[in-house]
């Protein structure tokens, strides 16, 4: 069965909005863990909108949970990454005025620097995933880099899926993309924006090995409570 790295951040965005102490992004690490999660992600954003360095030490300290961190490619970052020590770690995008991630790296923009961060988290032990679009191309370039994993962002899929619009060429460069990436070496993982529907339909993949959610399973819980909405999407992807 796919794996599922459940994102934690917008717990701490709730928190965040009332300047409390809770909820607590630790407990709900703990408690995605219980039911079924095979690893907690939260991305520590330069702006500290939801989870903080606070958060991030703390966390990666809990008992038997895989922690897998998404960050910018920064040197900052890179330091905070190495002090904190968490068992992954996935280098995104990142732009001050987005609400959310918009899309995959540009590889051909400070390649050196993402190949140094690569090099630097591997030789502490650090699995490393880009989070890359689906195309053959950016495959190849994380290949070259250095590159564990490549996390394809499924975004555009899921927006055409939601929207009732034609998605199968967008599904078709995420089943190619991930297809190469299985040939030349590197593991497969997919996210963003999935629901159970586009789950679905990214789970017939067979190279995809784990999805990363986030938005869509804390939303869920607001209704069903986080451990059942977690049951509920591992049950979709059996």
């Amino acid at each position: 069965m796919i794996r599922l790295g459940v994102n934690i951040d917008h717990v701490a965005t709730v928190r965040n909005a009332r300047g409390e102490n809770y909820p607590d992004p630790n407990k709900a690490a703990l408690m995605a863990k219980k039911s079924g999660a095979s690893s907690i992600t939260i991305h520590l954003r330069e702006d500290r909108r939801h989870i903080t360095d606070k958060d991030l030490f703390k966390i990666v300290k809990l008992k038997n949970i895989r922690v897998n961190l998404e960050m910018a490619p920064t040197n900052k970052m890179l330091k905070i990454a190495l002090k904190a020590k968490p068992n992954f770690v996935c280098i995104v995008p990142e732009k001050r005025e987005e609400l959310t991630t918009e899309g995959g790296l540009n590889l051909d923009k400070d390649n050196f620097r993402i190949k140094k961060i690569i090099y630097c988290l591997k030789k502490k032990g650090i699995r490393t995933s880009l989070f890359i679009e689906p195309r053959i191309q950016d495959v190849g370039k994380a290949k070259k880099l250095g590159a564990d994993c490549v996390e394809l962002h499924t975004g555009k899929f899921c927006n055409l899926y939601n929207l009732n619009k034609i998605f199968f060429n967008e599904f078709i460069k995420i089943k190619k993309a991930a297809k190469f990436a299985n040939i030349i070496g590197l593991e497969v993982h997919a996210g963003h924006a999935l629901t159970y529907q586009t789950a679905k339909m990214i789970k017939k993949i067979k190279n995809i090995k784990e999805l990363n959610i986030g938005h869509f399973i804390i939303s869920e819980a607001i209704f069903v409570g986080l451990k059942q909405a977690i049951l509920n999407f591992k049950n979709v992807l059996k």
